[in-house]
């Protein structure tokens, strides 16, 4: 998709925020520990090599991505850190991985013995470096039951193409408040992880909640995410053990104010209604830009004033209540600061019934990301 560059929409995304949050956990780290910056989903909706950037200068020392693609679109930006792609990469893909000096998930024995079976065909220069995952609980990808893992582990043993790279597993409940699903997670990790040799590189089962909340339990390498973009990966259910500042701002303009009549409709549907004379304003972003049509009602900031959106959202287009007649081209904050009000990607995500990972995974390639460094403008 192309960004729309010629209307006054878009994404600002303050790296001096992104790198503060990076830093705030390094700090934390232990002795022997790093931290991997967690950039797939085009770095959560903030631009993935912006940001990998930012990391690096933070102190980050590798990257994990979804896809192969978000992989090999960091190495064609000229990154040469170390790169782990943690979901599925089809083993056709065998000859990519080896020249773009991609790490890649192992979810099965099954995988390893196909891609095993593509490496006859393929001009290997270099072993491939694999991280094995271990299902203890999330349910998605990963190895499960014991004797698999002892094949896989004599797989390694005698299979020189292959370098076993990591051991990880991932924690579904580690931004709770309960801990009895996460106990039992550790508990199956650590049966795996007699299973395997000792002196496997990295050993990861911490993402940003378990990183937080829980001392990076059982790893070498963190899994930084949504906390280094400022959001706290709990919403509110546990306190940020240090201040996480959001790196993301959305913005636009309006381009319409009129007066509207009591009684009058406003939106498909006509599901608002004007219940005095009322001042209404246009504002040229809608769902296609990542705006959910369930926003209807929620307050964005105008000429430093909340705002209410009225009727539903239209597809690049929404209606705000005005307080009085405000001029074409004020800007208006969906999420960030305007004047001495703060709009956080929390409140909307709690808004709307969901998670605040969504809510900037879900800001669109049409809105064009503007990047900034400045301190002054970060937090609430």
């Amino acid at each position: 998709m192309i960004p729309s560059v010629h209307r006054e929409s878009k994404v600002i995304v303050n790296l001096a925020a992104i790198k503060a949050n990076v830093e705030s956990e390094i700090k934390r780290l232990s002795e022997g520990q790093e931290l991997f910056a967690v950039v797939k989903a085009n770095g959560y909706g903030h631009g993935s090599v912006a940001v990998a950037r930012t990391a690096i200068e933070a102190g980050a020392t590798g990257f994990c991505v979804s896809n192969l693609d978000e992989g090999i679109e960091l190495r064609d930006s000229g990154i040469t850190l170390p790169i782990l792609v943690l979901s599925y990469v089809s083993p056709d893909y065998l000859q990519l991985i080896h020249d773009y000096k991609l790490s890649v998930t192992c979810p099965s024995i099954e995988w390893l013995q196909q891609i095993n079976k593509m490496s006859e065909t393929c001009h290997l220069k270099s072993p491939i470096l694999i991280h094995v995952k271990i299902d203890t609980g999330m349910g998605r990808i990963g190895i499960r039951h014991r004797q698999e893992m002892k094949e896989v582990v004599d797989f390694f043993n005698s299979n020189s193409n292959f370098i076993l790279q990591g051991l990880f597993t991932h924690f579904s409940t580690a931004d709770s408040v309960s801990i009895e699903h996460f106990e039992l997670q550790q508990k199956r990790f650590e049966k795996a992880r007699d299973i395997f040799p000792e002196n496997i590189p990295y050993i990861h089962t911490a993402n940003s909640a378990t990183a937080l909340w829980h001392d990076a339990w059982g790893s070498n390498m963190i899994r930084f995410g949504d906390a280094m973009y400022g959001l706290n990966p709990s919403g509110r259910e546990l306190p940020e053990p240090y201040p996480l500042i959001q790196a993301i701002s959305f913005e636009s303009t309006l381009i319409q104010v009129k007066r509207v009549s009591q009684g009058e409709k406003i939106g498909y549907g006509a599901t608002y209604e004007a219940v005095t004379d009322e001042w209404i304003g246009t504002v040229p972003v809608g769902y296609a830009d990542g705006l959910r049509r369930s926003f209807q009602g929620f307050e964005v900031i105008v000429d430093g004033e909340k705002a209410e959106i009225v009727g539903r959202i239209c597809m690049d287009q929404f209606m705000v209540r005005l307080k009085r007649a405000v001029r074409i081209g004020t800007k208006v904050t969906i999420f960030g600061r305007n004047g001495t009000l703060f709009n956080s990607v929390q409140s909307g995500a709690e808004y709307v019934n969901t998670i605040n990972y969504e809510i900037t995974c879900g800001l669109s390639d049409r809105l064009p990301r503007e990047y900034v460094s400045e301190m002054d403008r970060i937090g609430e």
